[in-house]
């Protein structure tokens, strides 16, 4: 079927996306890589369809699909997407991504290469063509363009049949295999979807269990997109598979996603609802109460089924302030100690057995976490971790708020009650990192955890890169106090940047007792209450986009980072803030980067982004990152690439080491 016809098909409701299908993923690079291969007639795969009653097609989108029979895209819809939107200047009805991706693709006449539109590069050169333009309305007014200018009119016939050429990528023929039958349940068309994509992003459980509600209820992903959104405005950025999995826990007290199978359409929507209002709880109770404000602070994602569940099933007990406070506890260690990494549908699935028909659930949820962990105090090592990748980050920001420490500047407490629900912190460097860097301490050291503190924005930009034994002094004068608020050793000599690794020993002595008593008090439930203040869901922030979703995520990027770092290469960072070079402004939070490249001024920055949306992708790929969403495709590059130079049995030695 010719790539015309198709797009007609799709304005008319022939061929429309099914509702498990997950949104428009393509980089900027595949939509150049699907067009170059279009131009010069190389294969670019089939589609695959399941073809269905119309009565029974549960479809993305606002647009009408045709009565009778209508065919659901399996496989070809980033293809089809990109081709669609080209052509016709918009996406389809059923899109659902960053439009952006395919705008603005532009055609060299002269050396038959496709580029985003670069205004310096392009701006009134009509060698270059927009590519909407042509494939829209013809080869007309870029041929005009040609003849006006006296330097390329002498080449219009060669010009022309290039311009041809890329108008009739219209015509080309995509074999179109098509999956029938009424014995073609959701089930079975997933798990056909999932072996012809192995190559591409599969469907997850989730995505299966979201399948069948849609199936009964085609509302239930924009409803939940509803919710995730008013989550994001307020800083708190969730996934949807997150968000299914605190449903599961609410409406079936399982971690399986098979346990909904059966669940009826009007139980899971109260449960859709109640799990919305259980969430809002525990984030104002997380907020307030132990500090954790926004998604760069808030780790554990992954007990909150379980706090669901709790706050739900326990709601008369959790009301108590001991109670709160010991659920609290849990849930800051499980934090701490990864109790969701690795195995995490198993390990809610204990928890949430364990909660269930017993007097003292919170106290069962400890005896877990302490069986696994043993013992639950906080030692000074536990702050050796470097970047804000590491679990004990949170805990640093966790002190600041809840011991309420005092801004350097203003002497202000940077409590969130305080300085106000539309305010943030600042992280700063203890010793500025150009001094670190000029002094010889390598990337760790100088990004280490006891480095960091957080402070208002104005006070962290009045210190600028001064050091240490200069500030200080200044602090000690004008906020008496401040500096031990934020558990600084107060022996001068340790001020001075030869003794930087002895002051980072003595810090993390201080913020281990710090942590430890904090944590203790809260388990006794003798911290005093606080005002209550407004509700942290009814601010707005500014939200960047990226984040390491899960402890699984962070467990793989660890991995990763050690595998690099076993190659001798540059250590990357984690949650590393991309930020615009002339105003400062944090752009997103990249899983993994390395911005000096891995081999340190000698090859590009390399980014590797897990599970992220279009903005992170985006907004690595305009700063000139080479990017990578799959950890095979990074390694690869590394050995190919980075490594590629070395001597076969050198690399193999390496690799084997």
């Amino acid at each position: 079927m010719k790539i015309s016809t198709i797009i007609d098909q799709i304005d008319l409701g022939s061929i429309a996306l099914p509702e498990f299908q997950r949104g428009y993923v393509w980089s900027r690079e595949q939509v150049r890589g699907l067009m170059h291969s279009l131009y010069r007639r190389h294969p670019v795969g089939t589609l695959l369809v399941w073809k269905t009653r119309t009565e029974n097609a549960d479809t993305r989108g606002d647009g009408q699909v045709s009565p009778g029979y209508v065919d659901l895209l399996l496989d070809g819809q980033q293809r089809m997407t990109t081709l669609y939107g080209l052509v016709r200047g918009e996406p389809p009805k059923f899109f659902d991504g960053n439009p952006q991706t395919f705008t603005g693709l532009y055609f060299n006449l002269e050396e038959e290469i496709f580029e985003f539109y670069r205004h310096l590069m392009m701006k009134d050169n009509p060698l270059w063509v927009n590519v909407t333009e042509v494939l829209k309305e013809g080869t007309g007014k870029a041929m005009e363009r040609i003849y006006s200018d006296e330097n390329l009119r002498q080449s219009a016939q060669v010009y022309f049949k290039r311009l041809s050429a890329l108008d009739s990528i219209k015509e080309y023929e995509f074999h179109v295999d098509s999956v029938t039958g009424e014995d073609k349940t959701v089930d079975v068309v997933v798990d056909i979807f999932n072996r012809v994509n192995s190559g591409g992003t599969r469907l997850s459980k989730g995505d299966l269990a979201l399948a069948r509600i849609c199936a009964r209820w085609p509302d239930a992903r924009g409803e939940m997109k509803i919710r995730l959104a008013r989550w994001e405005r307020a800083g708190f950025e969730f996934k949807l598979e997150w968000y299914l999995r605190c449903i599961n826990a609410y409406v079936c007290g399982k971690s399986l996603f098979s346990e909904m199978e059966n669940i009826r359409t009007q139980e899971f929507r109260r449960g859709l609802i109640e799990t919305e209002k259980a969430i809002d709880k525990l984030l104002n109770m997380i907020s307030g109460r132990v500090g954790l404000d926004h998604d760069r602070v808030l780790g554990g994602k992954y007990a909150f089924p379980v706090l669901v569940r709790l706050i739900t099933k326990y709601d008369d007990n959790i009301n108590y302030q001991v109670q709160r406070d010991r659920m609290l506890f849990w849930y800051v260690n499980a934090m701490l100690w990864g109790r969701y990494s690795g195995s995490t549908e198993s390990k809610i699935a204990q928890d949430l057995n364990s909660i269930e028909e017993i007097e003292d659930p919170i106290g069962v949820l400890t005896a877990n976490l302490r069986q696994d962990r043993g013992d639950l105090n906080i030692q000074p090592n536990d702050f050796v971790g470097w970047s804000r990748g590491t679990r004990f980050y949170p805990l640093l920001y966790l002190l600041t708020r809840v011991w309420r420490a005092r801004d350097w500047g203003s002497g202000i407490d940077l409590s969130s009650e305080m300085l106000g629900a539309q305010s943030s912190l600042h992280l700063h460097h203890i010793f500025p990192k150009a001094l670190l860097y000029k002094a010889g301490f390598e990337r760790p050291l100088v990004n280490s955890l006891a480095n960091f503190t957080f402070l208002t924005q104005e006070t962290n930009l009045n210190i600028a890169d001064r050091a240490p034994k200069e500030y200080f002094e200044e602090i000690i004068q004008k906020q008496p106090g401040a500096l031990e608020s934020h558990w600084i050793p107060m022996d001068r000599e340790l001020w001075e940047v030869e003794n930087y690794k002895d002051f980072l020993v003595a810090r993390r002595e201080l913020l281990a007792s710090a942590a430890n008593d904090f944590l203790n008090s809260l388990l006794a439930g003798s911290i005093p209450e606080i005002q209550p203040s407004a509700s942290v869901l009814d601010r707005a922030v500014v939200h960047v986009p990226g984040s390491i979703g899960s402890d699984e995520e962070a467990e793989l990027l660890l991995d990763i980072n050690a595998w690099v770092e076993k190659l001798g290469l540059a250590v990357g960072e984690f949650e590393y803030e991309l930020e615009n070079p002339v105003t400062g402004e944090a752009l997103a939070i990249v899983d993994l980067a390395w911005p000096n490249g891995l081999q340190e001024g000698l090859s590009q920055p390399v980014a590797l982004l897990i599970d992220e949306g279009r903005e992170t992708i985006d907004a690595v790929s305009r700063a000139g990152y080479m990017y990578f969403t799959k950890p095979d495709e990074f390694k690869s590059y590394v050995k190919k690439t980075i490594l590629g130079e070395l001597e076969e049995e050198a690399l193999k030695e390496l690799l084997l080491s």
